[in-house]
């Protein structure tokens, strides 16, 4: 844990790591609260008819107990993969904490993934069994002939639905009832395989980040960092993050349990402002995590602070820069000041701002979170120079890096240089230690606090059948920071339209997920291409943002 300071130079200079050999995250998370006070809440989830059911420690503790010995029962053994399919919702917790508690390897999947997204990723995890619900379920039975490993399905279905399941599905809360609550945690090392988070895919398919145990304790500084020493007393934590990503669970969820904090979950189709107001002045949320996105939407709304008594205590925010105006508005609307960090699915939350101990600079990165040695290099892995710009790159070994990228050496070994992990993003450090944010290596869209690589984009543009050519760039957008923007070569015959272009839209929300698919589709007879016929996406960028700036000048 964070010491508590006066300055940054104290809390940064005092801190030291102590990671054990042997760590469970599950036993870290839950098991040890249940022991010492089965009563204290871990979990107020929200209930789409708007009640409030509160799950004690005691009840994660034995409900995981029980999913852990019903996927043991179905054959599953240490180190097998397990996808959860779900969006925040009690058995998406608990699914977590069994895995680990069973030293399996949890899959976190977006909730909103289309099929060839699914398919992709439990394909090359090599997922044995799947959580999922009923929306889930008909994705998979789509494409589980294409999947040969995936043994089993554990479907939660609505208490009212008695319907046969197909052979390998199985009842989730069926399963729990009828297994024991009485297991004993795997002895797990602080180095075990825990789970796999994929990334974003920005020069190929997603590549599947293999964490550790440990990476839930790499993870506290950041957390105790960002959200101004944990734990305090009356801390509730919420974010309309999905668990499915790093950012809900590592910065979120298992965090704050690891304090013996309550999490408030709830299902949102579609982030609303002013039910987040509601939900944070109704449940006296204390800690929030709120992408920049969900932000610019809350500060749409008029007179909060007039119309929702709220008792906000810290507030985080990254996934993209956020400026001067937001800030203010920020600490206007909300009584706090926001503080951003950095990190990637690689390795989190290595940077950022803690407003109790630094000053805010608006628009920076902020400073390296105890713990870690963040610097700016070169591709080689040298140390630059204050005010030159370089990769930002954090020291190896370090408890929030990944293991390794799952089944692809060569991406692991590309991804560091002479004892630094290379981010791909290329910043400036100043005299004072902060970090300024100057663009990325590689091609990463940004948009609404997501991280979205083109290339799977690219590839499933290509299976419609009147796409010959597609590349994915992002353009600006005021609210989400980036759009992604499509461009198409049609195949010989075909002739551009609007539905048309409404079609491939579809085409790819179906397939990949609702934040990924074309905002903007251009039609063009050609792409631009190196000698060896990669598509150079950067000089679309560049003629984007030409045009943009020419709109404005004229405008203007």
């Amino acid at each position: 844990m964070l010491e508590p300071g006066e300055s940054y130079d104290e809390v940064y200079g005092k801190f030291r790591w102590q990671v054990p050999a042997r760590f469970n995250m599950g036993v870290a998370c839950c098991d040890r609260h249940a022991a010492r006070d089965p009563s204290a809440p871990g979990l107020l989830f929200v209930e789409d008819s708007g009640a409030l059911r509160t799950y004690s420690f005691g009840e994660l503790r034995s409900l995981s107990n029980r999913l852990a010995n019903a996927l043991s029962g179905l054959g599953l053994a240490r180190g097998e993969r397990v996808g959860i399919l779900l969006a925040q919702s009690p058995e998406t917790a608990i699914a977590h904490l069994a895995c680990y508690k069973s030293a399996l390897v949890a899959v976190p999947l977006f909730a909103l993934f289309g099929a060839d997204a699914l398919e992709y990723r439990l394909g090359n995890s090599g997922a044995r069994a799947v959580v999922t619900d009923g929306a889930g379920l008909e994705k998979l039975l789509s494409i589980r002939a294409e999947l040969p490993e995936l043994a089993h399905i554990l479907v939660v279905r609505d208490g009212a639905d008695g319907s046969a399941l197909p052979e390998g599905c199985h009842d989730f809360h069926a399963l729990l009832a009828r297994a024991s609550d009485a297991f004993e945690p795997i002895d797990t090392a602080a180095e075990d395989p825990a789970l796999i988070i994929y990334t974003s895919g920005t020069t190929g398919p997603p590549k599947g980040a293999l964490h550790a145990q440990r990476t839930l304790l790499g993870h506290l500084p950041g957390c105790e960092f960002y959200y101004e020493f944990l734990p305090r007393p009356r801390d509730l934590f919420w974010t309309p993050a999905d668990w499915a990503w790093i950012g809900g669970l590592l910065d979120v969820l298992l965090p704050a349990w690891y304090h013996g904090i309550p999490v408030l979950a709830c299902r949102m189709r579609k982030f609303d402002p002013e039910q987040a107001y509601g939900l944070i002045a109704t449940h006296r949320v204390r800690n929030l995590f709120l992408p920049p996105t969900a932000l610019k939407l809350m500060r749409q709304v008029e007179r909060p602070r007039a119309r929702w008594r709220t008792d906000i205590r810290s507030v985080f925010s990254g996934g993209e820069s956020m400026g001067e105006e937001l800030l203010a508005w920020g600490q206007d609307a909300l009584g706090v000041t926001v503080n951003e960090g950095y990190g990637q699915t690689e390795c989190n939350l290595v940077l950022g701002n803690c407003a109790k101990i630094m000053p805010v600079r608006a628009g920076s990165m902020g400073r390296a979170v105890p713990g870690h040695v963040v610097e700016i290099v070169d591709e080689a892995g040298n140390v630059q120079k204050p005010g030159a710009a370089g990769i930002v790159a954090i020291r190896s070994p370090d408890p929030v890096m990944l293991l390794e990228y799952w089944r692809n050496p060569g991406a692991t070994r590309a991804k560091f240089a002479a004892g630094w992990l290379l981010t791909g993003d290329v910043a400036v450090k100043d005299e004072d230690g902060y970090f300024w944010f100057r663009g990325r290596a590689d091609d990463i869209i940004t948009s609404a606090g997501y991280r979205i690589g083109p290339s799977e984009i690219e590839d499933c543009l290509l299976k419609h059948p009147k796409v010959a050519l597609a590349a994915a760039i992002g353009v600006p957008d005021d609210l989400r920071t980036e759009i992604v923007k499509a461009f198409i070569v049609l195949r010989p015959g075909t002739l551009p339209s609007d539905d048309l272009a409404r079609e491939i839209q579809g085409f790819v929300k179906t397939r990949l997920a609702a934040h990924e698919y074309p905002r903007e589709i251009e039609f063009a007879p050609t792409l631009p291409m190196t000698a060896t016929g990669k598509i150079m996406r950067r000089e679309l960028r560049a003629a984007e943002v030409a045009k943009l700036a020419a709109a404005k000048a004229e405008g203007a």
